[in-house]
């Protein structure tokens, strides 16, 4: 049984349908990829999943229960948390008072709550930045702390919504890092993404919507390489470059076993 489950889900404003009858799912302990270009629909798929947003039509499973129709803050109780692509730390409060937010929905203990916290903030790598007040931070390092936050609530499920959009390509691998990380800690992922380099070589599987439709659902090498993909997204540079980045793994890899 997969840990996330979309059905036929459909989400409609007026008569524009955001999301056409999209289905997939989300196995335990993956990376899996939401792609597309922009107005595909993919932060309407993860407002309807996150509670923010009431599905017309289909549904949303959670552990093999139906969660369409609940509202966020039950979602989230369930083990659901997201970030968001515009990040909002609490400007005046320091990193570690911003991510004990997250840990006091898990429990009203302060001194477990602390824990969790500094647990939290290793994880993200920000222990270099407990005390700084969170308005004063990188880019970078407020979207490590809008992870951290999250991840102090719990979840089994994260849902990262371009968590590396704007970063420079340093910050782009220090987060590529944090998420692989949360894997290792037992977390799911699921990601909306539009930085190729940064969800290609760690997704278990990508999701490709292309106006509110998917067009395939399959591991990222299967993805760079199917036609319509590439002509409604990647590009033919792209694709080139991404068969041509995994060759070189392969013999890297076949290298190393010999």
């Amino acid at each position: 049984m997969a840990l996330f489950e979309v059905k036929n889900l459909t989400k409609k404003f007026g008569a524009l349908a955001a999301v056409k009858d999209v289905s997939f799912e989300v196995e335990k302990g993956t990376i899996v990829g939401l792609i597309g270009p922009n107005g595909a629909g993919k932060t309407t798929l993860f407002n309807c999943a996150a509670g923010l947003f009431k599905p017309t039509a289909g549904a949303i499973f959670m552990e093999g229960r139906e969660i369409t129709d609940w509202p966020s803050w039950k979602i989230a109780r369930m083990g659901v948390a997201r970030t968001f692509q515009v990040v909002r730390p609490l400007k005046e409060m320091t990193v570690l008072e911003n991510i004990l937010v997250g840990a006091y929905m898990r429990t009203a203990n302060p001194a477990e709550a602390l824990e969790i916290a500094i647990r939290c903030m290793d994880v993200c790598f920000l222990t270099p930045n407990m005390n700084k007040r969170a308005g004063g931070l990188t880019i970078g390092n407020k979207k490590r702390l809008e992870v951290a936050r999250a991840l102090a609530t719990g979840p089994k499920l994260m849902m990262l919504d371009e968590s590396v959009a704007g970063l420079t390509s340093t910050e782009v691998k220090e987060m590529v890092n944090v998420i692989l990380r949360l894997r290792e800690e037992g977390i799911t992922i699921l990601m909306v993404e539009h930085i190729m380099e940064a969800i290609m070589p760690i997704a278990d599987k990508i999701v490709v919507l292309n106006g509110g439709e998917k067009l395939i659902e399959a591991e990222p090498k299967v993805v760079a390489n199917d036609p319509e993909v590439i002509r409604a997204y990647l590009g033919e540079k792209y694709s080139r470059r991404l068969q041509e980045e995994s060759a070189s793994k392969e013999e890297e890899d076949d290298g190393r076993h010999a």
